[in-house]
Order: structure tokens, then sequence, then C-alpha cells
């Protein structure tokens, strides 16, 4: 049973200064400024083109959250900072907070939207930003490569197996399966200007010769194949549930006798108050999507039934689900 909430932590929760402070500093570029050594506000401020003393009250509020360290008058990243929010680290993850820090006027009209049922985006950041688009796919590929092995060798794949990656952006599951499986080909399918990303990570991979790029709409363009997995990892909840229905079909008839769709996504319990970051997450889809949404496990597994397939099970609890599609007689 979950214990009931101080009030103290109440007023944590609705408090969103820090996050504010936290997306500001990484627009800002702070912690680049202060890579190498400590510095003053002033030297910081001349860097970034700031006023020093509305900039030292930032920098004191980055102190007490641990993400800069300060001696004298001189301020200096932490170790985690250094790592993960110095731009030119291979670490670095400021693109995705620069994302979300995109998406802050959304969030201002989470009440209208709630109220109204009516949603105030028409198209997602990507579309109207395609540069912090490419950026942030980067972050979620070096993100992404540590889950992507572990999923790969779940599936237990052998031979020449041929994977279409749907909606694969970065590429980075499809090269994980190369790595886990040395027969196997893949192609990443999506939009002409995420693979222009793609095509960088699979060469730095070394693996052009094994996974190729499609470009298109995959819902309304063809897909190629036949295909003897197709995994759908993390598009469901950018689509309506009548669009996934329909994808989930046109999968269907593009895999071979045998053949496995996997769809990995971040799934609601079935009573849809679990798990607590997925029911947080839905609610960032209705105010930063046109028409996304998050799902039950058990929708996906509707869906897959619906369209033919059978030995539907969930490989991992709101997390993966997989069909087959019964060889021919």
């Amino acid at each position: 049973m979950s214990r009931e909430l101080s009030l103290a932590e109440i007023f944590q929760l609705g408090y969103y200064w820090e996050t504010k402070i936290l997306l500001t500093a990484v627009k800002m570029d702070i912690f680049s400024a202060l890579e190498g050594k400590p510095k003053t506000a002033g030297e910081v401020a001349g860097r970034i083109r700031a006023h020093e003393p509305t900039l030292s009250l930032l920098l004191n509020a980055l102190v007490a959250m641990n993400l800069l360290a300060k001696e004298g008058e001189r301020y200096g990243n932490s170790s985690i900072a250094e790592k993960h929010l110095v731009r030119h680290s291979s670490h670095y993850v400021g693109d995705l907070l620069v994302l979300h820090d995109a998406e802050w006027n959304n969030w201002g009209k989470l009440e209208e939207t709630i109220r109204t049922g009516r949603r105030s985006v028409d198209r997602h950041v990507f579309e109207t930003d395609p540069e912090l688009g490419g950026n942030v796919l980067a972050v979620l590929d070096r993100i992404g490569r540590q889950s992507g092995p572990e999923l790969a060798k779940r599936l237990q794949l052998s031979g020449p197996i041929r994977l279409l990656d749907l909606g694969g952006g970065a590429g980075t599951n499809a090269i994980a399966f190369c790595q886990v499986y040395p027969e196997l080909t893949a192609t990443v399918f999506d939009l002409p200007a995420t693979l222009r990303v793609t095509e960088k990570t699979v060469k730095e991979a070394g693996l052009e010769s094994r996974i190729s790029l499609r470009a298109g709409n995959f819902m309304t363009d063809g897909l190629g194949g036949p295909y003897d997995v197709v995994l759908m990892s993390d598009i469901l909840h950018y689509q309506t549930f009548e669009s996934n229905e329909a994808l989930v079909g046109k999968v269907f008839t593009h895999l071979a006798p045998g053949g496995r769709l996997v769809i990995k996504d971040r799934f609601l319990d079935e009573v849809g108050t679990g798990p607590a970051w997925t029911t947080a997450f839905a609610v960032h889809i209705l105010v930063n999507t046109q028409q996304g949404g998050c799902y039950r496990t058990g929708d996906a597994m509707s869906w897959m039934t619906k369209a033919g397939f059978t030995s539907v099970t969930e490989l991992e609890k709101t997390a993966v689900v997989q069909g087959v599609k019964i060889r021919e007689a």
C-alpha cells in the first residue's frame, strides 16, 4: 500500500522553480561556460552575455541543487554536471532538456486542455525545429544503446533474420540487433529528415552493409519486405488508437509467415494508474502532441489479435508485447 504524502512533499511537487532553473541554465549553456576550472559570476556572465548580479542568483540556486560547487567567489561544475551538461561531453544530455524547455508554454495550457478537451498543439516541436529534433535523437541514441542489446537478446533470434525497425529514429535498435546477431540485416524506416541522423550513426557503427534506410511515412507508404521481425519502438504514443490499430494491421501484411511483430512502448497498466512515470508521460503527450496518447498493454495485444497475429504475449510488463504471424499450412 502506498503511503500518504506529507505537506512538505505536496509543496515540493507543486514547486516547479528548480525545474525551470535547471532548464534555463542548460539553455544558456552555463555548465559549458564553467568547463575546466572554476570561474567567478562575472567571468561566466562575460562568456554567456548575461547580467552578473541576476546570474549570481541563478548560480547560487544551482549550488544548492548540487549541480554546481562554490568556493569563495568561484563556481565550478559538479561531477555529474561536468559529465552530462557540458556540451562537448560525449555523455551530454542537454539537448533533451532544451526540448523540455521548448515545451514549457504548452504545459501552461494544461488547464485549458483539461477543461475543453481541445489540444493547443498542431505540430510537434520536432517539425517546427528540425535541428533540435536531430540533437534530441542523438541524445536518445546514446541513452538507448544501453537497453537495445538487452531487448535483442530477449527475443532469442537465430539465422539470417530480416529486421524492420519501423520509425527507428537514429537506428539505435537496428544497430544493437546487428551487433548481437551477426547474420541479421536491418532496414530503418523513418522520415527523410530523421534518416539524416540515422545515416551518421549507422556509419559510425560501421554497419552500412547490413543496415539500409527507407524514407517515408509509415502510415501511407509501402514498408518493403517481407521481414522476419518488425520492431515498433516508442512510436505508438504519437498516434491515435485508430492509427495504431491500422498500422499493426499493415505490418502484418509485410511480415513473412512465422514472422514476429515486437512492440516496445510506455504502456499504462490495465487500470491506468501506473507505472507512475507513464501516467505523467501521458499528460505530457496530451499537451505536447496533436493527437498522441499512452495506451494499455491490452490495447496493443488487441490490435495484434485483430490483425491476425497468434501467440500474442507480454514479454515485459507495461513495456514489450509480441505477436507471431502463423506459418502457412
